[in-house]
């Protein structure tokens, strides 16, 4: 019987524009924080938060740098940007005793924000960020995508299902 532990992140890969391997230090990723509006009235006892379906409020990814680099630079040109991250996962399969690498790939086209160049400390890393606006993201497990986002083409897809595609076709955009 299988029993897999999900446990950490391996290691990443980060590349610009498909090729250029970025020298960064973490990334964080953007979280899926939907649009909601307070909906209160006859029939709802009290008031609740409605999600706005398919609709999230700023998505914001950020590369933090050990220090500035010629990529870090790259990206502040005033323009969307491709950033493919390939990250390798490690699972324990409890039931077998064996550790399992799984794939996690994320696809984004970000615009940039903010280019933090850091700080000049003697013997010290400078810690600098770069920040980038997403408007298209996707989320692929093991080669399947599980999660799509697109800001302007009215696409968000869960496992699959595509949960704008109603709105698209009620917007004459299909």
């Amino acid at each position: 019987m299988a029993n897999i532990v999900p446990e950490k992140n391996i290691n990443f890969s980060v590349y610009l524009e498909g090729g250029d391997l970025l020298g960064v230090a973490e990334v964080t990723l953007p979280p899926f924080e939907a649009m909601t509006e307070t909906v209160k009235g006859a029939g709802i006892a009290g008031e609740l938060d409605s999600v706005v379906l398919g609709h999230f409020g700023s998505m914001v990814v950020t590369l933090n740098w050990r220090n500035v680099t010629d990529s870090a630079i790259k990206l502040l040109a005033p323009r969307a940007h491709n950033l493919d991250l390939y990250g390798a996962l490690q699972d324990y399969d409890a039931g077998r005793g064996e550790y399992v690498v799984r794939q996690i790939h994320v696809f984004c086209k970000a615009v940039p924000k903010n280019l933090d160049p850091g700080k000049f400390s003697v013997g010290e890393m400078a810690d600098g960020s770069t920040e980038l606006e997403v408007n298209y993201l996707l989320l692929a497990r093991d080669g399947v995508p599980r999660v799509e986002m697109d800001k302007f083409n009215y696409i968000f897809k869960v496992d699959g299902t595509d949960y704008l595609a109603e709105v698209r076709k009620a917007l004459g955009k299909s």
